[in-house]
């Protein structure tokens, strides 16, 4: 790896509906963010503009990976800002 790569594991919430959150994974934060928000991710598509609640960077990708498929599991989910009063907000972490 060359000194200065970081990988991205980011939750987005959306402005349309601001209790709708996505996480994923990316080299390029602000590229992933216009990549969403101009539609090019079909799940992102409907909700619309996205902004980044909450960006985490690691140097390594293999640990990035590893958290953001952490992040989506039960357990993963508590770092997520669900609002409680809609659990099939869970599903939407994808």
């Amino acid at each position: 790896m060359d000194g200065g790569a970081y990988f991205y594991i980011y939750i987005l919430q959306s402005e349309a509906d601001p209790e709708r959150f996505y996480s994923g994974y990316t080299a390029n934060l602000d590229a992933g963010l216009k990549e969403h928000n101009k539609g090019h991710m079909p799940s992102t598509k409907p909700y619309r503009p996205w902004r980044i609640k909450t960006a985490l960077a690691f140097t390594d990708e293999h640990r990035a990976r590893e958290f953001e498929r952490y992040l989506k599991t039960q357990s993963g989910r508590s770092f997520a800002p669900l609002p409680a009063n809609r659990p099939e907000q869970n599903d939407q972490l994808t």
